[in-house]
């Protein structure tokens, strides 16, 4: 079956949305078994096979894959930045209808920009929107938001043939032997997960957070479970003696956008870039990016009271 792919454009400002690859908890249980109940088999070995990587499985029976930009050397604000932190290629793939909804983010730079555009055409991909997420950054980075639905393998294959017109590494192989210990992230992570109300986990050298918003996300009749990311991310960076930068994007319907911008800046917080990453999604959503670096636990606290004026999920 011939897959539609819709592509998403982003011009960077921060998450890596960037979004990193913070897993989300969804507790839609019901929901999901409905969904699940009526959605066809795959075979997603072979869409591994055909990516060219192994999916992770995320609540919601989605599939998610990682495609971190290891490769590239960026600052912003003098921070060196960490591919968890905001160079975090993906893409998640959820069976539905005749085959599965896609939707990702590609990082890329400007000089791969064009040739992944004209790749993506070829196999019938479709172009949207193009912005970025930080500011100030060097080189210039932008994000490419990927939506589509039908024939896994070729969802697969497109991001695959893509992907191969940039520096994006390949899948480390598994080492035999266990990996060190990680050494202490520097920042009060116990501090942060109080101050901010939510709880993260390391990955990368980063502490990310995601946050779902309460209400069901559904597009042209399919339930966008968080884990295609659809939830507020927050990620911080340890830069030494407690502080960190932050970046992430909020994920809010019109009425909640700039009571956010207030709020984030009463608390020193910049907003970088404020876009869309869907077309059709209800209620209409929009994903404002951020910075700061500063004192970690401080940072949650004006966070906090930028998410308290969101519907997510207590």
């Amino acid at each position: 079956m011939h897959s539609r792919i819709t592509l998403l454009a982003t011009v960077l400002a921060v998450a890596g949305c960037t979004r990193g690859s913070a897993a989300v908890a969804d507790t839609s249980t019901t929901r999901d078994s409905a969904q699940t109940a009526s959605a066809p088999s795959i075979d997603w070995a072979r869409v591994d096979s055909a990516l060219g990587r192994t999916g992770a499985v995320q609540p919601g029976d989605v599939h998610r894959y990682g495609m971190p930009r290891s490769d590239l050397k960026v600052t912003a604000g003098g921070v060196s930045i960490k591919p968890a932190f905001a160079l975090g290629s993906w893409i998640a793939m959820k069976a539905h209808g005749n085959g599965v909804v896609a939707m990702g983010d590609l990082v890329l730079t400007d000089a791969e920009l064009p040739k992944v555009i004209a790749k993506l055409q070829e196999g019938g991909v479709e172009q949207t929107a193009i912005h970025h997420h930080i500011i100030g950054e060097s080189p210039r980075v932008l994000y490419v938001h990927v939506h589509g639905h039908g024939d896994p393998i070729a969802v697969a294959t497109a991001v695959r043939a893509a992907l191969a017109l940039t520096g994006t590494p390949a899948p480390s192989a598994p080492s035999a032997p266990a990996a060190p210990a990680a050494p202490p992230l520097g920042i009060d992570t116990t501090a942060i997960t109080t101050a901010l109300g939510a709880p993260g986990r390391v990955n990368g050298g980063v502490w990310q957070v995601s946050v779902p918003r309460a209400e069901t996300i559904t597009s042209d009749g399919f339930e966008i479970p968080p884990s295609m990311g659809l939830a507020t991310a927050i990620n911080f960076q340890p830069t030494g003696g407690g502080k960190a930068a932050i970046t992430g994007d909020f994920v809010m319907i019109g009425t909640e956008v700039n009571p956010v911008i207030k709020a984030l800046g009463e608390h020193g917080i910049s907003v970088t870039s404020l876009h869309s990453h869907l077309l059709n999604e209800n209620p209409r959503l929009f994903f404002m990016h951020f910075w700061a670096n500063d004192d970690a636990v401080t940072l949650a606290r004006g966070l906090k009271a930028a998410l308290d004026l969101t519907n997510s999920r207590r």
